[in-house]
């Protein structure tokens, strides 16, 4: 019998703290893993990272994502930047075929554009610009074809107001049926895709 009692204690000696370093982990993981109440795990992510691009799978609203971007560190979620951007692309949905987070992409690569040519413009102004210019169609535009028209427009050194007062004389002859092949390219403009990407 001494054999045995011998034999079980290293056997113990060792499974106990085996045993209680296991009883931690739990803890730890769930500590690591944050559940919502009904106790689905959520997906986290540093507010200091705001991605260059929106990607479909990021969890950073839109127009947050645009205001951290213009902001260059994370955006608080309620404020009046980040509220004005949420009013503009919910605006844009009614008059683009780009969904709100490819029309910030766009307007974010619209304004590092600009602002290497020297003519740096705010996005919401952008936004809204672009906005006004596609509500005098009938029918839907794309974000990315006017984006890079507007650009083109701003590169023959003409201010902001008269690109888009000329964007917006196109546009309503577009929709008014005058040109049914849509907008025709302004003088000058070099015909290309949209600028950057589809991201």
């Amino acid at each position: 019998m001494k054999r045995r009692v011998t034999w079980r204690r290293p056997v113990l000696a060792l499974g106990i703290p085996l045993w209680l370093a296991a009883c931690d982990r739990p803890e730890e993981a769930a500590k690591a893993r944050p559940e919502t109440e009904d106790g689905t795990v959520v997906a986290t992510k540093s507010d200091a990272d705001v991605p260059p691009w929106l990607s479909p799978t990021d969890p950073m609203e839109p127009a947050r994502w645009l205001a951290s971007r213009e902001l260059g560190r994370p955006a608080p979620e309620v404020g009046s930047q980040a509220d004005h951007l949420r009013h503009s692309l919910a605006r844009a949905k009614q008059v683009f075929i780009e969904d709100p987070r490819m029309v910030a992409n766009r307007t974010v690569q619209l304004g590092q554009m600009l602002t290497e040519a020297g003519m740096p413009e705010p996005y919401a102004d952008l936004l809204d610009g672009l906005e006004a210019v596609a509500a005098v169609t009938t029918r839907k535009q794309l974000y990315g074809e006017m984006c890079q028209q507007y650009y083109n427009t701003r590169r023959q050194g003409v201010d902001r107001a008269t690109a888009l007062a000329r964007l917006t004389e196109r546009y309503a002859a577009q929709g008014s049926g005058d040109d049914k092949a849509g907008p025709p390219p302004a003088s000058g403009d070099a015909p290309g895709p949209a600028p950057g990407t589809a991201r």
